[in-house]
């Protein structure tokens, strides 16, 4: 990752999920980046033809893995900071859409969310710590 970057997009996922899982949690917390933090937004791209293309992330994304003891700890770590952060929870497997996705949540105490992942934006060194005891993903 680019040290031009004052801050940094992570990703962090559990370690036990089956591969369509993990490609679908990474999706919805990048959303959920993206959508609190449109600053974080590029310009539009274009090819050489002029085709159009939608801006996507101004800086790489890093995806990290953990077990549920990881996830929870930088779920709670990230928390503590007063960080507005997107989470999913195993329950969310089994939901239809938006609204069951947010009944969902809303149903569990914070600290009894089964969480398959998680995603920070935040400073650079904050990051780091938040997210200390996640390792590469593979």
């Amino acid at each position: 990752m680019s040290s031009r970057y004052d801050t940094k997009i992570v990703i962090v996922v559990r370690d036990d999920l089956a591969p369509w899982q993990r490609s679908n949690v990474v999706a919805f917390l990048a959303s959920g980046i993206a959508a609190t933090t449109p600053e974080l937004i590029g310009e539009p791209y274009a090819d050489a033809d002029g085709t159009p293309y939608a801006p996507m992330f101004r800086q790489p994304v890093v995806v990290l893995e953990g077990d549920a003891g990881t996830v929870r700890a930088t779920h709670r770590r990230a928390v503590d900071r007063g960080l507005r952060v997107p989470v999913f929870t195993a329950d969310l497997f089994a939901t239809g859409g938006d609204e069951e996705n947010r009944a969902a949540v809303a149903a569990v105490p914070r600290e009894e969310l089964d969480l398959v992942g998680i995603a920070v934006h935040a400073p650079r060194n904050a990051a780091d710590k938040i997210t200390k005891g996640a390792r590469m993903s593979s």
